[in-house]
């Protein structure tokens, strides 16, 4: 969880090059920021609408600024910062939030493992019996009516980490697929399989291998981006 944030207030303008996004401050400064996002974005680029962004002050970087937070086409906010639900999920194990992630004596992240030669977000072991890999996808794609769907664009990725976590439950570990929803005025998650189709197939395969899924919604402000509550799946 982060609680301690200080996001600034902007207007979004467009993005562009997929890491550049231009904003429009409060002083009226059209300031380029980085894009902290390889997807689609879809239905997250709303020209004039309200967002949010960060500033580091480490010297060497070439953009000082971060997207954070930006306003759907439906209204709703989502938070496209990719960076952010790794930490999210790993705090909210910690404190105990998770109740069907409790009980494991330590947690590591970015753990190398697999015949694909991947690396797992978070892996969780002792005190269960078992090793329990966990990875987390970012979901902001607002399709309205309170419903969120993954991914926004093909991910050839996504679904080799499938195939990962399926070879894990093969060898008598528990694996897990986290949806971290970044996104306020949700109440269930599915997948867009019109989308990625092989995406649909490959998870539903994985469900039935035995891969777990969870689906958490995170809460977001200026002050505070963390996770708040298990959201309704649909799969």
């Amino acid at each position: 969880m982060k609680k301690d944030l200080s996001l600034l207030p902007a207007t979004f303008v467009k993005r562009y090059k997929r890491f550049f996004t231009d904003i429009r401050t409060e002083c009226g400064e059209l300031l380029t920021v980085h894009c902290p996002n390889t997807g689609s974005m879809k239905n997250c680029q709303v020209e004039n609408s309200p967002c949010w962004y960060s500033l580091s002050d480490n010297p060497k970087r070439k953009l000082p600024g971060t997207l954070e937070i930006v306003t759907t086409s439906f209204g709703n906010l989502a938070g496209v910062n990719t960076a952010r639900p790794n930490h999210m999920v790993r705090q909210a194990i910690v404190d105990q939030l998770i109740p069907e992630l409790r009980g494991y004596q330590s947690i590591r992240s970015e753990v190398r493992y697999g015949a694909e030669k991947s690396r797992i977000d978070l892996l969780l072991e002792g005190g269960m019996g078992e090793q329990c890999y966990i990875e987390v996808k970012n979901v902001t794609l607002d399709c309205g009516d309170g419903h969120a769907q993954f991914p926004d664009a093909v991910t050839s990725r996504g679904t080799k980490h499938l195939r990962e976590l399926m070879a894990m439950v093969a060898e008598g570990h528990r694996a897990v697929l986290f949806f971290c929803v970044q996104l306020t005025g949700v109440e269930t998650v599915s997948i867009a399989g019109h989308i990625d189709p092989l995406y649909a197939q490959t998870l539903s395969a994985a469900v039935e291998a035995g891969v777990e899924v969870l689906a958490w919604q995170a809460d977001l402000s200026a002050t505070a981006i963390a996770l708040q509550r298990s959201l309704h799946l649909e799969l």
